[in-house]
């Protein structure tokens, strides 16, 4: 099992930055892709961009490519996900997420972790 627990949720104006973290811990080493998706009230979750622990090869969205940047430090077995041009329509709950190489980018993960909220005011 992988256990992940994001941090750094919360709320901020439109414009500003945010930056989530998601620690993975457990059996990491079964894990080669790392995900971002968010769910917004009403709607279904979407993903938001993908990384992997061995090149650090990227993967977005079309809607965050340019204000949303994945990175990850294999040393700490951490994730982030820096938000800056934050807008209204980016709030949702975010979720980190693990898998295999089934998971690149936008596939099937197999971990979740709890999800942090998202709050962009107008």
């Amino acid at each position: 099992q992988v256990q992940l627990g994001e941090l750094g949720g919360g709320l901020v104006q439109a414009g500003g930055s945010l930056r989530l973290s998601c620690a993975a811990s457990g059996r990491t080493f079964s894990t080669v892709v790392m995900g971002w998706f968010r769910q917004a009230p009403g709607k279904e979750r979407d993903f938001v961009a993908a990384i992997t622990w061995a090149g650090g090869t990227t993967y977005y969205a079309d809607s965050v490519k340019g204000r949303f940047t994945i990175s990850r430090d294999n040393a700490k077995k951490t994730v982030y996900l820096q938000m800056n041009s934050l807008k209204p329509e980016d709030t949702a709950v975010y979720y980190c997420a693990a898998g295999g190489f089934a998971a690149w980018p936008t596939g099937k993960y197999d971990y979740w972790g709890q999800g942090t909220q998202v709050t962009v005011s107008s």
